[in-house]
């Protein structure tokens, strides 16, 4: 049988290895620190101590190429370690595999010029400088990049940039942002419109209005004013009118790992909302030996497995050069919800313990609920799929090769 749900040695190896840098350094020292208060100071200390540990155990950087220093995993087994990885709040960073830095590796070891891969790649590897990706407005969609008013203009050597940008994750501290801006007036088809740049951090033009807070508060996605910023077309990333399928580039497996990455957080939340139940005692026995509970903790295993099932196939397709789009856009969609519910019955099975901040089930919730319009808003996926779904019958008379294409 060609099929097998089990992992190659190495990797299990290293899911088991990241597994047990989570456990045993990565959130002891989380909860330590928040025990003591301590500030920033502190936390970087000792951060740089568990970046020197992940070097160590061969888990830098697991989702970029050996020649850079990673690990060197594809996407199937990225999957397993980054799922790992997210049972800590500060362990992808810890391991130089987080957002936005993750999607812009990819990106420019993919699109970069030599001179650009080592300016500005190197350093990242290096976990010495971090970046962000600015591509969504205020003023226009954020689910159709086509719409884009952010203008770059050409002069000489140089092209001149004005736009508004806001929800930029990680612009406050990153040395270079991947800007996109329209550069076409009348292209052909839409979504040859843009163009994608790389800006040094910080540029004059370039002004960081503030830190857009959320209902989870502040976390680095900031409001961006761009007034006659110049950049050199030397920083220009890929060829001009490809910003839109740079974009896409970036944007596709770079929602599949949020997905990787909410794989553990669903699944911590299961483990609490059972712990929970099974030592809580009311009305006569434990809540776990309760029916109302039980159809909970059921519906969040049913949906928790399906959500792995769909990361791992995606991650195949992606693996194997197959088409990936629709696959990606149903576990993006899925996942992200299967993530919302489960912490909500999680919160629901500890009651006010669970909506307290002596529970990590409240900041789990809140941050959560961006999961479904981050990266494309759930009606968008489902539109796109829809899309797929009718597309496939139309030309081939039924459905399944847009449901997966697997072999049943």
């Amino acid at each position: 049988m060609a099929i097998d749900f089990t992992f190659e040695p190495d990797v299990e190896e290293a899911r088991v290895r990241m597994r047990a840098f989570v456990d045993e350094d990565v959130r002891p020292t989380e909860e330590r620190l928040a025990a003591e208060g301590s500030g920033r100071g502190d936390w970087r200390g000792e951060l740089d101590r568990l970046r020197a540990r992940a070097r160590e155990l061969d888990l830098w950087m697991p989702h970029m190429p050996k020649e850079w220093g990673g690990v060197g995993l594809g996407p199937t087994a990225l999957a397993a370690v980054s799922a790992e990885s997210s049972k800590a709040r500060w362990a992808s960073y810890v391991v130089n595999c987080y957002a936005p830095d993750e999607g812009n590796m990819h990106t420019l070891l993919h699109w970069g010029t030599d001179d650009q891969k080592e300016r500005y790649l190197a350093p990242m590897c290096e976990g010495t400088v971090r970046s962000c990706f600015a591509m969504t407005e205020p003023e226009v969609a954020g689910s159709d990049p086509t719409l884009m008013r952010t203008r770059a203009v050409p002069d000489g050597d140089e092209w001149v940039v004005n736009g508004h940008k806001w929800f930029i994750s990680g612009a406050r501290g990153a040395r270079f942002a991947i800007l996109l801006a329209r550069t076409e007036d009348d292209p052909e088809v839409p979504q040859a419109a843009t163009t994608a740049f790389i800006v040094d951090m910080p540029s004059a033009g370039w002004e960081i209005v503030r830190d857009v807070e959320t209902m989870a508060g502040s976390h680095n996605h900031c409001e961006i004013r761009i007034h006659d910023l110049r950049v050199p077309d030397a920083n220009r990333l890929g060829e001009r009118g490809q910003g839109h399928r740079l974009g896409q580039y970036r944007l596709g497996p770079a929602r599949l790992a949020h997905c990787m990455r909410w794989l553990g957080q669903i699944e911590t939340a299961l483990d609490l909302m059972v712990a929970r139940a099974t030592q809580r005692y009311s009305h006569g026995s434990l809540l776990s030996e309760k029916q109302g509970i039980q159809w909970l903790v059921s519906e969040s295993a049913i949906e928790l497995y399906q959500a792995k099932l769909m990361v791992l196939h995606a991650a195949y397709r992606i693996e194997h050069k197959l088409p990936f789009t629709t696959e990606v856009s149903m576990a993006k969609h899925h996942v992200a919800n299967t993530l919302w519910r489960v912490v909500d019955r999680a919160v629901q099975v500890h009651g006010a313990l669970g909506y307290s901040k002596d529970s990590p089930l409240s900041d789990m919730l809140l941050q959560a609920r961006w999961s479904r319009f981050a990266d494309g808003a759930d009606e968008i996926h489902k539109w796109r799929v829809a899309e797929a779904v009718i597309a496939a019958y139309n030309e081939h008379g039924t459905t399944r090769l847009a449901t997966g294409d697997l072999p049943l």
